[in-house]
């Protein structure tokens, strides 16, 4: 099968999220056809979501981690101390800087595509996905490149970000906490417990964005388990809540200006 490719005549795009966008979904197309199989379409879906996190919103310091990851070095424990997590690709911790909670770890590859666009992840690392050993896994765990929590079973990280941001307050950061959250999580009931708990705790320095593309690996989430009314849901349990195109950087950006 031919390799996707770009007409001569069609000029990349100026926005520079658009082209990390593009980016990453040629990347992911390129490494589903070579592999016969990889999560394509949240390559599709979530592309201009999370380069503009990266490009747009989170303050985030330079990478940490080194360009082609490190190896599988055991689970976090006391008795482990070479254990890591992959947060590093999203700077160091201080308290003026942000942190980023990525919860839907079956879009992995995506992710690692984007880290790869804007510099932060070599661009061999893809050569190392779900290989014995790797820590570039197909579903992401906490020592995973971009990656600071296991967050499966999947809707549990949006838990870990409401606790980071809690602590985070107490010690006076000015930090905000970003999670990104699939639409497919909302069918479990921790998410709404912990949209509950953000509330309550008045948390205003954490922010969510929800890829809500409709679909999941067993159909339509109307015919699975409809969450829908979806904004109407989250304004109930006191959240603040815009709905924009999740296509449109400047839509997606906007929010914060």
């Amino acid at each position: 099968m031919a390799q996707p490719s770009r007409h001569a005549h069609e000029a990349p795009p100026r926005d520079p999220v658009r082209r990390v966008a593009a980016a990453v979904r040629r990347r992911v197309l390129e490494h589903t056809l070579t592999h016969n199989g990889g999560y394509l379409s949240q390559a599709c879906s979530s592309a201009e979501i999370l380069a503009t996190l990266y490009l747009r919103i989170m303050r985030l310091g330079p990478s940490q981690g080194p360009l082609v990851p490190r190896p599988f070095a055991g689970v976090p424990c006391a008795a482990n101390p070479q254990a890591f997590t992959g947060a590093d690709y999203n700077g160091p911790k201080a308290a003026d800087l942000d942190r980023f909670i990525f919860s839907p770890v079956h879009y992995a590859l995506v992710l690692y595509s984007v880290l790869i666009e804007v510099g932060r992840l070599g661009p061999d690392a893809l050569a190392q996905f779900n290989r014995d050993g790797s820590t570039v896994e197909l579903i992401g765990a906490e020592h995973s490149p971009g990656h600071e929590v296991t967050a499966g079973s999947l809707a549990q990280a949006i838990s870990q970000a409401g606790g980071i941001a809690l602590a985070r307050r107490l010690r006076g950061d000015t930090g905000r906490v970003w999670v990104f959250l699939s639409d497919g999580e909302l069918q479990e009931g921790q998410a709404w417990e912990a949209f509950a708990a953000l509330a309550h705790h008045r948390l205003g320095n954490v922010g969510v964005y929800i890829d809500a593309n409709a679909q999941q690996c067993d159909g339509p989430m109307t015919a699975v388990m409809t969450i829908e009314p979806l904004a109407e849901r989250l304004r109930a349990f006191g959240a603040e809540v815009h709905e924009v195109d999740g296509h449109d950087p400047e839509a997606l950006a906007q929010l914060l200006q």
